[in-house]
Formats: structure tokens, sequence, C-alpha cells
């Protein structure tokens, strides 16, 4: 009778437990009550209360003693929480903490893998991208993100095959995926490639300066200058005050022979940053044509005297030894 009377109160307390929680948490989830203290840390944190969210969080996490009871979904958020504070490296210590109780939960593998990537600790990230997609091998956030990760590292053929392995899943995914694999051609020169993608881009979305940036420079490798400025101005009109689309533009509008239109670009470089060394270099390149020794001798000690160890400041320390 006893042992019939146990099993009852056993099966009774698993059906309760099923639906509310129990006592003691089944499922791996706290009590119901303490459920209730994670939903209104999460209500904050949409409301953008993140220092606040973070104080309940931290002593949602902490007041469970038994770890087999804390939640991956607090660990997560808290990291997030912290992100939305700019304590990078606080966030990655709570996923990394988290990975130690759930090491095969992939939300929390790629939210850990997602801010290496985005610290620049390439070799990290690639690690837990790995232990993602071992999990769920058709992942796409894990797909993409080894793909940047392989990008970063320089194995544009290695990256690429990641990349179409994510279009399989995600056919209509958001153009910017397609300008990065574009970009993975360009990197290796392979400009008819790399036009045929990030047209395809810009045909989703043509108010992107990066996309016409790429298309722009996709052009140059195919011999068409004058489309590549054309696509070039419309980065610039996109973004009119980016320095590195000024000066670019400024260097090909000089090596086509526009020389009036270059220096007018780099004064608004100099309006912009006094110190911009792309800027002078132009100027100095304007003034070697027109044999303007003593101008272009002050433009490149100038850009010399800015930053010696950028690559402009050696170029141009170089060239004043000759």
């Amino acid at each position: 009778m006893y042992l019939k009377n146990s099993a009852i109160c056993i099966s009774l307390c698993l059906i309760i437990g099923l639906v509310s929680g129990c006592s003691s948490g089944f499922l791996g989830l706290a009590p119901m009550g303490d459920r209730k203290e994670y939903s209104h840390a999460r209500t904050l944190y949409e409301q953008g209360s993140y220092q606040q969210a973070i104080s309940e969080l931290q002593e949602y996490i902490d007041k469970t003693k038994n770890v087999k009871r804390r939640e991956a979904r607090a660990y997560r958020l808290l990291g997030l929480s912290y992100e939305k504070t700019g304590q990078l490296n606080k966030a990655l210590e709570i996923y990394l903490e988290a990975l130690e109780f759930y090491p095969k939960n992939v939300p929390l593998l790629l939210e850990a893998a997602r801010l290496y990537q985005q610290t620049n600790l390439t070799n990290r990230s690639k690690q837990l991208y790995e232990r993602a997609l071992k999990e769920e091998p058709n992942n796409p956030e894990a797909l993409a993100g080894q793909a940047v990760n392989y990008t970063a590292m320089g194995f544009y053929s290695k990256a690429r095959q990641y990349y179409d392995h994510f279009f399989e899943l995600e056919p209509t995914a958001p153009p910017q995926y397609r300008a990065r694999y574009a970009n993975t051609f360009l990197a290796q020169r392979n400009y008819p490639q790399a036009f045929i993608h990030i047209t395809m881009a810009l045909a989703e979305d043509n108010q992107n300066p990066d996309f016409w940036l790429v298309s722009a420079q996709a052009r140059r490798g195919l011999n068409q200058p004058r489309e590549a400025l054309k696509d070039l101005k419309i980065a610039r009109l996109l973004a009119p005050n980016r320095p590195e689309l000024m000066g670019q533009e400024a260097l090909w509008l000089y090596e086509v022979g526009a020389d009036k239109e270059a220096r007018k670009i780099t004064e608004q470089m100099l309006k912009l940053n006094p110190q911009s060394q792309l800027a002078l270099w132009v100027q100095s390149l304007i003034a070697q044509k027109r044999h303007k020794t003593t101008e272009v001798k002050r433009l490149r000690e100038q850009i010399r005297q800015i930053d010696p160890n950028s690559f402009i400041g050696q170029v141009a320390a170089k060239s004043l030894e000759k």
C-alpha cells in the first residue's frame, strides 16, 4: 500500500510539475515563482532598462544554488544586457560561465562566438561556431558566422562553402549576405563573379553605399574605369562625408586625368579632417604631374609628420629620400 501511495504521489507531482514547475523545478526549469522573476527581467530588457535587468538577472541566477536549475536563457539574457551597456568583456564572461553548465547549448555558443568575432578573436569564434554546427549542422547563423571568420582569415574559397550552404537554407536572405559573398570573389580578383553577385545584392537594396563601392571595385577590375567612377559617385551621394569613399573617388579621378575634380574633393576632405594623409597624398600627385617639386616635397613632409608609421606615411617618407 505504501509503495502504491508513493507511486501515486510521485505521479501527481510529475503532472503538477509539467504544468507549473512543481516546487523543485522539473525539466531543468526554475520554480514558477522564479520564472516570473525571469519574465520581469526580460520585460525590463525589452523596455531598455538594461542595468536594472542586469541586477535582477544576476540575483535570479545567484540565488539558485543548484547549478542544474540555472536556466541557460537567463545567462543569455544577462549577457545580452551587458552588451547593451557596452560591457563586452563582462558579457563574454557570462556566456563562457554558462557554457560550463550548458556546453551544447546552441544559442549560448552563437552569442559567445559572435562576440569573439566582434572583438576580432577569430580563432576562438571559429571554435565555438564549430561546436554549434556540430549540434546543429544546418544552423544558418552559425554557417554565416563561420563564413565571416574564414573570410577574415583569408580563406575565401572555404568561406564560400559556408555561404553556399547558408544560401541553400536561406534563399531569400537579406542582401548583405550576398554582398559579403561578392567580397570573397573581389578579394581573389575574380571580378566577373564579384560583379554578378554584388549586382544581385543591389537588385534588392540600391541604397547601400557599401554595395555600390563593391560594384565600383569590381567594374574597375573589369577595366571599366568610367563605369566604376559612376558607381562610386552613387556611393558618395548616399554617404557624402565618408572619408574612404571621398579618398577613393579623388584617387580614381586623378588616375583618369580629372585633376580639377580630384583636388576639389581633397579640399573637402581636408575641411572635414585637416590631417587626412590620403587627401594630401592625392594633392602631392597632382603637384607632381605639374612638376611642382617644392610643393610635392612640402606635402609629403606634412604627410610624414602626421603619421610616419601609416602606409601612406611610409610611402611619403621613402619618396622624400630620392
